[in-house]
């Protein structure tokens, strides 16, 4: 259970509030710091999967754990971000998509793993989940970016694109595990 990719799973979650309080440090410094520990925790997300094919370290704690390590950093990242008025407007829009989507698939994972059946990440979701971390480190170092590089509207334009793919991502889940919902029980 305590293998290095569990361990980095688990730093992931450790990281939430270490970011989250850094977010509401006021000013430059604050954005930044709070923008490297969310990379250092984002790039935990492709690490420990990595390692664990690698070394063949995968286990079920793992595949239990991390969905929920990322769908727990990106809620309070999104949740920091709208309370804060980075995301506001019609992104706020974006943003719902974006964790009603998280929530939607956690429950379909959840359901179809009780059928036994397992639903694989596709390409657009992990594309989907890339632009997604991405963007939301470019909101939260926004207004303090570099002048003439217009981060703020980089990283909407980013959660836009985001919120788009998990529309597209999540019908994807939501079709292929409504397939197993209408077929009648076996009998034991």
């Amino acid at each position: 259970m305590y293998n290095l990719p569990n361990l980095l799973t688990l730093s992931r979650i450790a990281a939430i509030p270490l970011v989250v309080l850094l977010m509401y440090i006021p000013g430059p410094w604050g954005a930044w710091s709070a923008a490297f520990f969310y990379a250092l925790a984002c790039i935990t997300d492709w690490l420990d999967g990595h390692i664990a094919r690698q070394r063949q370290l995968q286990s079920d704690f793992g595949r239990f754990l991390d969905p929920i390590a990322d769908k727990l950093l990106v809620a309070a990242i999104l949740l920091v971000l709208v309370a804060q008025q980075q995301i506001a407007g019609v992104m706020v829009v974006a943003a719902l998509i974006i964790l009603g989507r998280e929530i939607l698939v956690s429950g379909l994972r959840e359901f179809l793993a009780g059928l036994r059946i397992s639903v694989p990440v596709s390409r657009l979701a992990k594309w989907k989940t890339g632009i997604q971390m991405v963007a939301l480190g470019v909101v939260m170092v926004g207004p303090y970016g570099p002048r003439g590089f217009y981060l703020e509207e980089i990283g909407m334009v980013g959660l836009a694109l985001a919120a788009l793919l998990t529309l597209i991502t999540g019908y994807d889940y939501l079709r292929a595990g409504l397939s197993y919902m209408d077929r009648p029980k076996q009998e034991a």
